[in-house]
């Protein structure tokens, strides 16, 4: 799987900005925002909201949580903005 970064403008808190992301996180932060019914620029602007570091470091953990948390048929979630996963925690 290619690694290359690809750099693309989003919009957060009404200001654009420009994230780089492997290919592999563009595509997962899509089927996210589309599980949940919202654009890209909201779900990175719910990212931003409480992140610490920087953004791209934030939208790569948050797509890492959020495929540990997925069920196997069920659409993709994460942790709350903020929230910080147990993962620690057992799966069934």
């Amino acid at each position: 799987m290619p690694t290359t970064l690809r750099k693309r403008s989003v919009v957060v808190a009404g200001h654009r900005t420009s994230v780089s992301l492997e290919e592999a996180f563009w595509a997962a932060l899509r089927e996210i925002a589309a599980a949940r019914d919202i654009t890209v620029n909201h779900l990175v602007s719910e990212i931003d909201h409480d992140r610490q570091g920087n953004l791209s470091s934030a939208i790569r953990v948050f797509v890492l949580h959020s495929l540990r948390a997925r069920p196997e048929d069920a659409a993709l979630t994460a942790p709350a903005a903020g929230a910080t996963p147990n993962l620690n925690a057992r799966g069934s």
